[in-house]
């Protein structure tokens, strides 16, 4: 299945058909995935959602509000909807789902629709809305399939086909004594291929992955991924099963934590949002670039500096935006590569040192490299070798530095508490920027005048 694209002729097709019949509308919409439709609606107004919203069954339409990017903000949706339409709604989404819908309202909303649901749906939620959402907590599903130690085949089938009927996809069976303690999980497969009169304890797998309900959505991530796992169990402190994170949550997961660390480096704050208003990215961006201005100024007083060298070889001027701009790139490339590996892994000192000194070695032969094809341009173009010499040396440790830097920064940062994404761009831009400077000017009035 290709991945959909919205274009201008689904969103006419779709307004177009907001304003005939009814049954027309439906007929359209019908050629669309649930997930198409909530990527469309981000174009629509909300009384045009609205009334998609009050055509479609109910569980089509809960499954709309599931997929709609938070940017969207389906709970206005919502909570513009009729009260009966929306507790079936909210009651056919699973618990993290609406859990999530439902912590982005304000308490007083939050507190009209918890009380129109079914009690047990509204305790489940309430218990959800008490985790952080970037928590194993607040992104867990208190819907699960869960059966006693003790029991025997036939009371595990029999079991598992009543709870079931409420759970619409099961990856794993967890096992629990009485006291609800996790002891351990079971599949399907080996349960139905075990003779008849076996006990789940002995099928039960006790050597099993879980996270405690406070641990951050990203570790949770990454051990379902290093596990391969379909889902893993959240547990209290003392091992009482609460919840499970399914391996679709964490896709999720995996793509804000991309984005966020994507807006760091870029110096964009995280709670920007990408389909924002101007204002609110202005408010976002601001701050930082006014800190950039300021090391910007440190830049320009090494220049001001080497003023009497600059007004004697002119011809320099040139040159300092390429070694400037080079300093730059190379130190993002490093940066990059770097926040990435903090990212999926802490590094020990070993492989601390180990990036530092791969990053400070790619500088050096692609300084050299480049410096080698300005100097043969600066020695042909201004007939000039010991200029060459001079911007061969300020190119080779421009990019040594921004390598040390690229990659040293972000991990010194980290080992002192601060978030290396946010901060480092701006401090390594000033290391290419001002030592990029000192050594071209620093060398050219020792070698040039």
């Amino acid at each position: 299945m290709q991945s959909f694209e919205l274009n201008k002729t689904d969103i006419l097709k779709i307004k177009q058909a907001l304003e005939g019949e009814d049954k027309d509308l439906l007929l359209l919409l019908s050629d669309y995935h649930a997930s198409e439709i909530a990527i469309i609606f981000e174009s629509l107004s909300l009384d045009s959602q609205k009334k998609i919203i009050n055509l479609l069954p109910i569980e089509l339409a809960s499954e709309i509000i599931s997929e709609m990017n938070p940017e969207a903000h389906p709970e206005e949706l919502l909570i513009d909807l009729d009260p009966e339409k929306r507790q079936e709604i909210v009651e056919e989404l699973d618990y993290d789902d609406a859990t999530d819908i439902i912590s982005q309202m304000d308490a007083e909303d939050q507190k009209e629709i918890l009380e129109d649901l079914d009690k047990e749906d509204a305790t489940n939620i309430r218990n959800l809305l008490n985790y952080p959402e970037d928590t194993a907590g607040g992104l867990m599903n208190t819907q699960l399939i869960k059966i006693d130690l003790q029991m025997s085949k036939k009371q595990a089938i029999d079991e598992i086909i009543l709870q079931s009927e409420e759970i619409e996809e099961f990856y794993t069976i967890y096992v629990v004594d009485k006291t609800d303690t996790l002891q351990g999980i079971v599949s399907l497969k080996d349960i139905i291929k075990s003779k008849a009169d076996i006990s789940i304890a002995d099928l039960v797998n006790k050597d099993f992955v879980f996270v405690k309900a406070d641990v951050d959505q990203e570790e949770v991530a990454d051990l379902i991924s290093q596990y391969n796992l379909t889902s893993i169990p959240v547990v209290d402190a003392n091992m009482k099963l609460l919840g499970r994170v399914t391996f679709d949550d964490v896709i999720d997961v995996i793509e804000e934590e991309s984005t966020e660390d994507m807006l760091k480096i870029s110096g964009v704050s995280e709670d920007e949002e990408l389909s924002g208003n101007w204002q609110d990215a202005v408010k976002s961006r601001l701050p930082w670039l006014i800190l950039n201005l300021g090391t910007a100024f440190l830049a320009s007083s090494v220049i001001r500096y080497f003023e009497p060298t600059l007004s004697q070889v002119v011809v320099l001027t040139g040159y300092m935006t390429i070694i400037a701009g080079m300093g730059g790139n190379a130190a993002t490339q490093a940066l990059a590569v770097t926040v990435r590996r903090i990212t999926l892994s802490d590094l020990s000192d070993n492989q601390a040192y180990r990036t530092v000194v791969k990053e400070f070695t790619v500088g050096l032969i692609n300084g050299g490299v480049s410096g080698i094809i300005v100097f043969l341009f600066a020695f042909l173009y201004d007939g000039n070798p010991l200029l060459g010499l001079v911007i061969f040396l300020a190119m080779t440790g421009n990019l040594m530095i921004a390598g040390l830097t690229g990659a040293g920064i972000p991990l010194l940062l980290k080992r002192v508490g601060i978030d290396p994404a946010i901060a480092s761009s701006i401090i390594i831009t000033t290391f290419t920027d001002v030592f990029g400077f000192l050594i071209l000017l620093g060398l050219a009035s020792k070698l040039l005048l």
